[in-house]
């Protein structure tokens, strides 16, 4: 275990940075029931984000923060490793709330400042109502959001996926997967994240002009005991539903046993994102029609990487336009076998 001092002096000089130029669309409900739309009303720009950096050879702790305790994080957590393991001068956290609120969350960032933690990775959970939380420590530490934005905020980097074009092509899987139309439910832990809303969004735009219905979007809040009751409530209150939609990773294993115990593996087309053991296995069968997948093994690494320059002084590794996208891909049962082996090797950490 590498060691770092509980509070570093900082020899470097504060380098300011301006937030996006062209900030993203945010979550801006008017109400708890309000729908994400993707479009929210006018913010004042954040503050620019106030980076200290440290002469390279002094060592710099950072940490990588999730939005809920699920395996899709475990791939991520390698990504990490590896890039601890490359980088001498760098020790770093990984944390995860266990029950996936922005509370947890907020718990977590107290903690990691006051161990003198100078960077900080984190998919906020309401990006939103985090935007104060996130400005207040870019005060105290560098900011970069990964998996989910928050562009509205003063962090200092979004390392991820463009959300909005997984959307689109989750939108163009469910299209293939009902060539006739039909009706279909989504389903997402939290509709004020920032990767819900983008996900949802470019699903209603590959949606449009087509036969495919979108019933609604249901939320479970994280419980993956309420994201299969949502899914089995589905197939109960409407019996000619003709796809279920999953936007985040643990929806897919869990509509795909609400459907198993419907008896209407076949009948229902599933859809959903990520790569958790039961969604490929579900592909595999030919159960889940297709799972679009990130590259959390890449947030991970690409996170800490961009942390360790920017904090050791190369400030310019922060993209211009503040975004670091990482490529999403469509997993079908064409291309499952490669997959599959692609993501034991990164479970294995080899």
């Amino acid at each position: 275990m590498k060691h770092i001092p509980a509070m570093l002096s900082v020899v470097g000089v504060a380098f300011a940075i301006a937030g996006c130029s062209e900030p993203q669309e945010s979550a801006q409900n008017t109400s708890p029931e309000s729908a994400p739309t993707g479009s929210g009303s006018p913010t004042a720009p954040p503050a620019a984000p106030v980076i200290k950096t440290v002469p390279k050879g002094e060592k710099v702790k950072v940490a990588f923060v999730t939005n809920n305790p699920s395996d899709y994080w475990t791939i991520a957590r390698k990504g990490c490793d590896k890039a601890d393991a490359e980088l001498a001068d760098l020790e770093y956290e990984f944390r995860m709330p266990a029950g996936g609120t922005a509370p947890e969350q907020t718990q977590i960032i107290d903690d990691l400042l006051s161990k003198g933690v100078q960077g900080i990775a984190i998919s906020p959970v309401d990006p939103s109502g985090q935007t104060s939380m996130l400005n207040d420590t870019a005060s105290k530490a560098l900011v970069i959001t990964q998996d989910s934005d928050a562009a509205n905020s003063s962090r200092a980097c979004y390392v991820g996926t463009d959300n909005h074009a997984a959307g689109v092509q989750a939108g163009e899987e469910i299209k293939k997967a009902l060539p006739n139309g039909g009706k279909i439910m989504v389903f997402v832990g939290s509709k004020d994240a920032q990767n819900a809303i983008d996900r949802y969004t470019g699903i209603q735009d590959a949606l449009k002009g087509s036969k495919v219905e979108i019933i609604d979007l249901r939320t479970d809040g994280t419980d993956h005991g309420k994201a299969k009751d949502n899914a089995s409530d589905t197939l109960t209150k409407y019996p000619d539903v003709a796809a279920l939609v999953g936007l985040w990773s643990y929806n897919g294993p869990a509509i795909l046993e609400a459907v198993k115990d419907a008896g209407k593996i076949g009948k229902v087309k599933i859809i959903c994102f990520d790569e958790e053991i039961a969604t490929v296995a579900g592909v595999k069968s030919g159960a889940i029609s297709a799972t679009i997948v990130q590259q959390p093994y890449k947030f991970g690494y690409e996170a800490l990487k961009l942390m360790d320059k920017v904090l050791h002084g190369d400030t310019k590794a922060i993209p211009a336009n503040k975004q670091m996208i990482i490529p999403t891909r469509a997993i079908t049962k064409a291309n499952i076998a490669a997959f599959e082996a692609e993501m034991t090797k990164l479970r294995s950490g080899k």
